[in-house]
């Protein structure tokens, strides 16, 4: 059953980058394209997390899903950021 979760939320985010790059393409709006690299970064964690846990259950990729999830919010906030000023 948790796979189903996991793939479940790689879809869903995966989604989330479609519409978000379908509205930037339209719209042009800078925060849309950090908002889109968050979600594929998002993706991607969700991605390794299936991987992770049931194709290689011997093997830790902790350390590469963190680093990615960490990589897509350092993108949004600095999207915020560059949108504040």
């Amino acid at each position: 059953m948790p796979q189903i979760i996991y793939i479940l939320c790689a879809m869903t985010s995966l989604a989330c980058v479609a519409l978000l790059l379908r509205q930037y393409r339209r719209t042009g709006g800078r925060l849309l394209i950090w908002s889109t690299l968050c979600f594929g970064c998002l993706a991607a964690t969700n991605v390794l997390l299936f991987v992770d846990l049931v194709m290689l259950p011997e093997r830790d990729l902790s350390a590469l899903r963190i680093g990615l999830t960490l990589a897509g919010m350092l993108m949004l906030l600095y999207g915020l950021i560059k949108e504040a000023t």
